[in-house]
Parts: structure tokens; C-alpha cells; sequence
């Protein structure tokens, strides 16, 4: 249960009801997930809406990059709704079911090509120490360019912003869903409640430059 009140339409200010008809009429068609709550904020809710819509409809990235990188942030900070919701949008983007259940398993997916194999690594290494090693760097930055590895940092830093509300305000998912994600314990650390890590692909990353 949500531990702040949720506004809907009958319910909203002149301020949020200009703010929802804006976000239900653009490309989410529908008010979900920490907007529900930055609403609380009108302001805060348009500015949040314009800078997500960006990350994720308006850069350089695939959708395919771009949803990759969201399942990686949303299993690191068990995030139920943004997993929920993005689940399906990585496998309309193409990602295997078989990755998409690995990574919620916090399991090594298989990736057939080095670039996804970089992009995976860039979002867990980032998460996972607040650093990207060199290699991994070099490497997102010749798959994507500049630009693209700077969309990639801002996509993963924002959907954390979206994981952090959605849990800190208990945010129900839709229709009564029941949450996919199970907590995995931190290594040797006893504790079942959080998750602080993702499996590291330097053996996959070696075995396809063989090939």
C-alpha cells in the first residue's frame, strides 16, 4: 500500500490536472509509476515528465540500448514497478526472454555481440561502485559515440531517480500485479532484503572476442 495519498483526476488542482492531461496525451498515453507522486509537486511532475520523455523516446540510443540499460537499474534497486513496466518494453524493443529472466534472476545473461555485452557492464559496473573501469568505457563509447555514452549515464542515473521514488513511496504497481522481483542477497553479507549487484560478464566479454 502507498504510503503517500495518489491524486486522480476528480481529485487534482487547476496546476495538476493541466500537468496529467499533458502526460496522458504524450507518448505514455497514461500517468504511471513516480510521476504518480512527483504530481504531489506540479511542477516538479512537468519538469520530470519533459526530461523522462527525452531519455526515453528522444536520444540516439535503440530502444533495444536503451530498455537494457533500465532493466539492469531496476534489478539493482528492486524496483516492482519499473521492472513491471520495462519487462515488457525491452521485449517489444527485442530482447530475448531468456536475457530478460537472467537478469532478473541476477544470473549472466548471454549476449551474442560485444556491444550489448558493454552496455550491460557499463550499467552494472556504475551501479554497483559509482565507476566504470576503462575498458568498459572505451567500449561503450566506440559502440555508441559520445553522445551515446553520455545518454547511456543520463538514462541510468534518471531511472534510478524513478527507482528511488517508486520504492521509497511504495508505489503499487498496476491492476494489482503481483512484484516479479525476488531479493537477492548481498554476497557473504546475510542480508536478503537488498540487492547490490549483478553477475559480471568479463568471461562472456573474452569468449566472443575469441570467437
Amino acid at each position: 500500500m502507498t504510503r503517500i495519498p495518489l491524486v486522480s483526476p476528480d481529485s487534482m488542482t487547476d496546476e495538476q490536472l493541466r500537468v496529467y492531461e499533458r502526460i496522458v496525451a504524450g507518448p505514455r498515453k497514461a500517468m504511471v509509476g513516480p510521476l504518480r507522486a512527483a504530481l504531489h509537486n506540479p511542477e516538479l511532475a512537468e519538469r520530470w515528465q519533459q526530461l523522462g520523455a527525452l531519455l526515453r523516446f528522444g536520444t540516439s540510443l535503440s530502444a533495444r540500448i536503451s530498455e537494457l540499460a533500465i532493466l539492469v537499474t531496476a534489478r539493482r534497486w528492486n524496483s516492482q514497478v519499473e521492472w513491471h513496466i520495462h519487462a515488457e518494453a525491452a521485449r517489444k524493443a527485442g530482447i530475448s526472454d531468456a536475457v530478460i529472466d537472467a537478469i532478473r534472476q541476477a544470473q549472466a545473461p548471454h549476449f551474442n555481440s560485444l556491444g550489448e555485452i558493454a552496455v550491460y557492464e557499463f550499467a552494472r559496473e556504475l551501479q554497483e561502485s559509482g565507476q566504470i573501469s576503462e575498458q568498459t568505457y572505451a567500449e561503450v563509447q566506440r559502440e555508441l559515440g559520445v553522445a551515446g555514452v553520455v545518454e547511456l549515464t543520463a538514462i541510468i542515473g534518471y531511472y534510478t531517480m524513478v527507482s528511488m521514488t517508486l520504492n521509497a513511496h511504495e508505489i503499487p504497481l498496476p491492476d494489482g500485479s503481483v512484484g516479479p522481483l525476488r531479493p537477492v542477497a548481498e554476497q557473504n553479507s546475510g542480508d536478503s532484503r537488498y540487492f547490490h549487484g549483478l553477475t559480471h560478464l568479463a568471461q562472456a566479454r573474452t569468449a566472443l572476442k575469441e570467437d
